[in-house]
């Protein structure tokens, strides 16, 4: 099993559980397929699984690192954002609702990768957040839907009622965008 897998905290890891969404952050992985950096450049994208009839060997050495998300709620909690090619209609919904002034991919990405960074905020209620913002309490990710908290598992969510001490896991810029209309694939809620 690979390590590629990406939770809504950035982390990679294996699992069997698949992903309903690819995307990339470079090339990741050494000849042996093993995770060696957490990225190599500042464009974290999320990637319809199948687009133009293209096909690749998974890891193949020296090539991007394809990485795999539950849905794209996931993938923005992680820090990255929609494909300009294989989703560019994604992208422009994304770029139009995007908060600042410049709404080019490059400078999407650098705003991005400066949140990835930065210290995650407190949140007093979640549920003032728009639908489609992911929050943590403690190790465990919250989706907000519906006026409700979703735990994440790889396989999907399922429903909870998560204590106190929430900080916030998608970025604030993209966090802005859901709140101004982006609205991003989720995979459903369970039991």
């Amino acid at each position: 099993m690979l390590r590629n897998r990406v939770t809504p905290f950035g982390e990679l890891v294996a699992v069997p559980a698949r992903g309903a969404w690819t995307g990339n952050r470079g090339v990741l992985h050494d000849d042996q397929r093993r995770i060696v950096r957490r990225w190599q450049n500042r464009r974290w994208i999320v990637c319809r699984l199948e687009f133009r009839g293209r096909h690749r060997t998974v890891m193949t050495p020296g090539r991007w690192t394809e990485l795999f998300f539950l849905d794209e709620a996931t993938a923005l909690a992680a820090g990255h954002r929609p494909c300009a090619e294989c989703r560019r209609a994604d992208f422009n919904a994304f770029a139009a609702a995007w908060p600042h002034r410049e709404r080019r991919a490059p400078a999407i990405d650098d705003v991005l990768h400066r949140e990835r960074l930065g210290e995650r905020p407190a949140v007093e209620d979640p549920m003032q957040l728009p639908d489609g913002t992911m929050v943590a309490a403690g190790p465990e990710a919250y989706l907000i839907i519906g006026g409700a908290l979703h735990r994440w598992t790889p396989a999907g969510y399922l429903r909870a009622r998560p204590d106190a001490g929430f900080v916030l896991l998608t970025p604030p810029s993209t966090v802005a965008a859901l709140a101004d209309g982006y609205v991003p694939h989720m995979a459903t809620v369970g039991s």
